[in-house]
């Protein structure tokens, strides 16, 4: 993210010549990769609770409901 974050901030004063737009697009970038981490990690959690319930019924213990 780090890495990400200083490329932005060197192509962005290429580009506008600006310290102050490239450090703008630098926090930007960091903003949306940080969303982009919290969004992954929140779809794993909700995949793997999803998966729980599944797991718990093809358990060997598992008996159907009559």
């Amino acid at each position: 993210m780090l890495a990400t974050s200083f490329i932005t901030a060197i192509w962005a004063e290429i580009e506008t010549g600006s310290v102050w737009k490239a450090l703008g697009w630098a926090i930007l970038a960091l903003v949306i990769l940080q969303v982009g981490y919290i969004g992954l990690v929140v779809g794993l959690i909700y995949k793997r609770g999803s998966k729980g319930t599944e797991a718990g019924r093809m358990s060997a213990n598992y008996t159907p409901p009559a």
